[in-house]
Order: structure tokens, then C-alpha cells, then sequence
């Protein structure tokens, strides 16, 4: 269950079978990567499809740009634990070899891949056979020259018409098992896009500002997007993207989700921001704490306050929290103060309430 009532209720939208798992419809909103390793490395990339896996991916992306990389996609596919999409660009040829391969879906960027119109009817066919699902993934980037000759730019419009001209030549071949996706490195630019498409379809939509930045810039543009998206129902699958390791973009994900009531709630650490009212390091206690619970995923929310006048209060709304000032810390459990340490031993307290808390929490029952 998430931990509250999200701010709207979501968009009605088709289901999408990706894999074993579906986007759209009722189906919880999924966090997306891409793996940074060449595709082609097999051990290399199922690596670090299980680092992202254990992160809280739900989907992860390949990129395919050559054939050595095609090859590789039946053993990626069959081996890994979350369902595998290709990245196709350029080469058509690719899109059926990952559909053959298994891959549970395709992106496809019909932007700059020559003819790809013309390959529709066989692609949805296949497609079809092989219970493959496909996303439309619109970039500003790479915008097809005919919506670049008629709006100058890569407008909200051009994303928009040129998504649904695609999605239409498929419905013209009664395939309709496909997501789609908008991109645009500007934040306004992006809302403004996927607004106009989420009027105008009903098929799910992968949200994404494209070329995000390093990870703050990154981390605040797609929190930015998403949040008013996410706030008016729009969205069924996300991915944050970041010049970072593909771990970064799943945390975000999994926690902008978290933040949102979208997605069940894991652990939460809640700090003062600090000042000159604070009488213990928060900063240092803090990330001591972060370090000593990194392994928890139990739905705890811990606090590490350092002053009296917001701390207790914090502290007590928490599972587990510590209000700390003139060289001691009071723990509180579930709102109630149950001891009170030295300073040093702030830590150690803190760590061995929350182990016993989680050895509390019923196992989950099917």
C-alpha cells in the first residue's frame, strides 16, 4: 500500500503487456533505466541489470546499435530478472532481431530510422506473433524533418503530431500494444507535450525530460516534470534521466514515486536541515545513519533531528527518531520516548531499534 492518497487519481489509459508485468491501465507506475554498459558485454550488463533490479527497476532498457549487440540480446533477455527493451535507432533490422530475441518490448525512434513508415505493417506483425509491446519514443533531438520544416522547433505540437502520426499507422494495422514518449530537455516544454498528448490518446505514456543534465540539474528537472504530471494523473511509467550510474536514476525514480503516494513506501530518513540552533552534527549523524540502514527496505521512516524546537515533534510523527541536544539524544518508538543516550551513543541506539522494528513487521502473506 502507499503511505496516503495521491494528489489526483490516474489517467484511464490502455494496458500494455511488457513482459510479465503491464503499464498502464490500474497497473502501478514503473521506474525505468538504461543500462551504460556495451550491450554486447552480456555478464557486464546483466550486472548491472542486477544492481538496478536491487535498486527497485522495474524495466530496464538496452541499447542496440550494432549487430555484435543484437546478438546478444536472446541471453540478456532470457536471463534477466526484470523485463529487457531494446533501444533501436537507425537500423530497422534491429528492431526485428530484438523482437525475434525475445526482448519483452522495442523502443523505437522512428526520428532517424530511414524508412521506417514503410516497415510498419511487418513490424506489428511480428511484434504480434512474439507478444512483444513497442514504445513510440518521440526525442526533440532527433524529430523527423517534416515536423522540423512545418513548426521551426521541436514545439509541444510537433512532439505531439508526430507521435500520434505513428501511432495511427499502426492502429491502421490493428496493432495497438504500445506506449508512448515525448522528450524534451526543457522542463515547461515537456509538461506542455505530454498534456497535449494525454488529451489526445489513450495510450500509456513512459515519461521523460531527455538530456536531464549531472545529477542534481538532472534529478530537479525530472522531479520538476514529473511531479506536475504525476499531481494531474498523467503518467504510467517513468525514467529519470541523469549523467550518472543507472543506480542514481532508479533511487530517484523509486523515491520521487515514494514521495508522491504512487509507489509503497521503502525507508524514508527525515533530518533538520540544521542551524544555529543545533547542538549535535545532523550532517555527520545523518549520513551515519543512512550508511547503517542502506540495506533496509522495510517501510520505516526514521528521523535525526538536532534541536528542541522542531525535533521532538518530528521525531515522534516517525517509526523510529531521535531528538538529540546538550549531549544526549531521546529515541522515540512510534511516539513515544522508550530511553535516552549519551550523544555518542546516538547511533548504535538508533541502529539496533530499527533492526528490532523490522524483525517485528509481519511477513508479507499471498
Amino acid at each position: 500500500m502507499s503511505d496516503g492518497v495521491p494528489l489526483a487519481p490516474r489517467r484511464i489509459t490502455r494496458k500494455v503487456k511488457v513482459g510479465p508485468i503491464y503499464v498502464g491501465g490500474d497497473a502501478p507506475i514503473t521506474v525505468q533505466t538504461m543500462t551504460t554498459t556495451p550491450t554486447h558485454d552480456v555478464d557486464a550488463t546483466l550486472q548491472q541489470i542486477a544492481e538496478v533490479v536491487a535498486a527497485g527497476c522495474d524495466i530496464v532498457r538496452v541499447a542496440c546499435p550494432r549487430q555484435e549487440d543484437a546478438d546478444a540480446l536472446a541471453a540478456i533477455a532470457a536471463k534477466s530478472p526484470i523485463p529487457v527493451v531494446a533501444d533501436i535507432h537507425f537500423q530497422p533490422k534491429y528492431v526485428f532481431a530484438a523482437i525475434e530475441a525475445g526482448c519483452a518490448a522495442v523502443r523505437v525512434n522512428p526520428g532517424n530510422i530511414k524508412a521506417f513508415d514503410d516497415q510498419i505493417a511487418d513490424i506489428a506483425k511480428a511484434a504480434t506473433q512474439n507478444g512483444t509491446a513497442l514504445r513510440i519514443g518521440i526525442n526533440a533531438g532527433s524529430l523527423d524533418a517534416a515536423m522540423m520544416a512545418k513548426y521551426g522547433k521541436a514545439t509541444p505540437e510537433a512532439l505531439v503530431e508526430s507521435a500520434l502520426k505513428e501511432a495511427r499507422l499502426f492502429e491502421e494495422v490493428g496493432f495497438y500494444n504500445f506506449a508512448i514518449s515525448v522528450k524534451h530537455h526543457d522542463v515547461v516544454t515537456t509538461v506542455n507535450a505530454y498534456r497535449q498528448l494525454s488529451e489526445q490518446c489513450a495510450y500509456p505514456l513512459h515519461l521523460g525530460v531527455t538530456e536531464a543534465g549531472p545529477t542534481m540539474q538532472g534529478t530537479v528537472k525530472s522531479s520538476a516534470a514529473f511531479a506536475i504530471l504525476l499531481a494531474e494523473g498523467i503518467g504510467d511509467t517513468i525514467r529519470v534521466s541523469l549523467s550518472a550510474p543507472p543506480v542514481e536514476e532508479v533511487k530517484v525514480g523509486c523515491k520521487l514515486l515514494e514521495s508522491m503516494h504512487l509507489r509503497p513506501r521503502t525507508l524514508e530518513i527525515i533530518s533538520c536541515p540544521t542551524c544555529g540552533r543545533c547542538q549535535v552534527d545532523v550532517f555527520s549523524l545523518t549520513d551515519q545513519v543512512i550508511e547503517g540502514l542502506k540495506d533496509l527496505n522495510a517501510p520505516m521512516r526514521v528521523a535525526v533531528m538536532g534541536c528542541i524546537v522542531n525535533g521532538p515533534g518530528e521525531a515522534r510523527e516517525a517509526d523510529l527518531g531521535v531528538a538529540a541536544g546538550n549531549g544526549k539524544g531521546q529515541i522515540f518508538v512510534a511516539g513515544e520516548v522508550i530511553e535516552t543516550v549519551a550523544e555518542d551513543q546516538i547511533l548504535p541506539a538508533l541502529l539496533s531499534h530499527a533492526q528490532r522494528l523490522v524483525a517485528e513487521i509481519p511477513p508479507d502473506i499471498d
